[in-house]
């Protein structure tokens, strides 16, 4: 079997990172599923021979998706994440993750993937977490977890992810994650080439084409005395600190100094340097989640830019993980097809039932 036959699905797509580091591994994305508008552009644009649906994930039905060998996707992250509210499987974006299963369960593939933060892993979402994994074996599935630091993938960023395998236990194998590289990659590698970014335009709005590097162009406005409780730069030498979803919490270019500590939870810019101090440009934060300079966003708030970029999964990250998965499934015959589609009641009962049984 070769990967150009590995069918795949995507839910939670966002921009593509996930999907794009499985496409330069050799699986083909059959199908997409993403709910924000404002990545719509984006996606299509860069993904154009892909059916991308727009509807959210819970309307719809597993019968919709095409018959495929594999499921990826990142189910929203922001219930887990320890910077936010922290409310889990208690808010429905963290209930989305049965929806996730609701899927896998239906269309009973080869394999899938699910990435999502660190923060799932903390113990106030214990239960949560044990009663998914559980989900994910019950639908028929060996499952394997670990909590991974991109910088060891190829990425040039500290970016703890958890990511979860799954095989069907029909072929016998259990996933095994890859070893870490030995060398890792630093801000030089990634943006020192990158000449000067152009500051986004009146309330952060994008200069669109005119620009020489696509998407080149950095938020304007000031920063918080949250953002200014922590040193903010990172240096050519090390790997730049994790992409967030958010423009106004962009790290500082490493072309300026480490901020000055003045006190605790106080920090300011290096006096008489402060003309240095900016964010990270929309593309340059591409370039540290690695992708490639002919991905093209497509947004007019520039926060967008940096919304999609954030949210995504970095791509050589993906495509490692992608490459162990191809390896593992090549010898796996063309005939193994375990799909079983359930009727629409079915789909949302399995949903309901399993929310019913943790809040139990």
């Amino acid at each position: 079997m070769t990967t150009n036959n590995l069918k795949i699905a995507s839910l939670f797509s966002g921009c593509g990172g996930l999907d794009l580091g499985f496409d330069k591994a050799g699986f083909y994305v059959v199908w997409a599923n993403e709910f924000d508008g404002t990545i719509w552009e984006t996606f299509e644009f860069n993904f154009p021979k892909v059916k991308l649906d727009k509807r959210s994930i819970v309307d719809v039905p597993a019968s919709e998706i095409p018959d495929i060998d594999g499921m990826i996707g990142g189910p929203p992250c922001q219930s887990w994440s320890e910077a936010g509210a922290g409310r889990g499987i208690n808010d429905k974006r963290g209930q989305l993750f049965y929806d996730y299963i609701r899927i896998l369960k239906a269309k009973q593939p080869k394999f899938f993937l699910a990435e999502n933060v660190s923060g799932i892993l903390h113990p106030q979402h214990a239960k949560a977490f044990t009663n998914i994994i559980q989900e994910f074996k019950n639908a028929g599935y060996e499952v394997s977890y670990k909590l991974l630091n991109a910088n060891d993938y190829g990425v040039p960023e500290d970016r703890l992810r958890v990511i979860i395998v799954g095989y069907h236990k029909k072929l016998k194998k259990k996933f095994e994650f890859p070893n870490p590289l030995k060398s890792k990659p630093v801000l030089k590698d990634a943006i020192f080439d990158l000449r000067l970014a152009k500051p986004a335009k009146d309330k952060n709005k994008t200069n669109g084409d005119v620009l020489k590097v696509p998407n080149h162009e950095y938020m304007n406005g000031g920063f918080s005395t949250i953002y200014m409780s922590r040193n903010r730069v990172r240096g050519w030498d090390e790997p730049s600190f994790t992409i967030q979803a958010g423009g106004r919490h962009a790290p500082i270019h490493p072309q300026a100094p480490k901020m000055k500590f003045i006190s605790q939870n106080k920090r300011i810019f290096m006096p008489g340097k402060e003309k240095l101090y900016r964010r990270l440009s929309v593309r340059e934060c591409a370039r540290i989640q690695t992708f490639p300079d002919n991905f093209i966003f497509k947004y007019r708030d520039i926060a967008d830019g940096y919304k999609m970029i954030g949210n995504a999964v970095p791509v050589e990250f993906a495509r490692h993980i992608a490459n162990k998965i191809c390896q593992d499934l090549s010898g796996i015959s063309e005939a193994l097809n375990y799909g079983q589609i359930y009727q629409r009641k079915e789909e949302r009962d399995y949903v309901k039932n399993s929310l019913a049984k943790y809040q139990s």
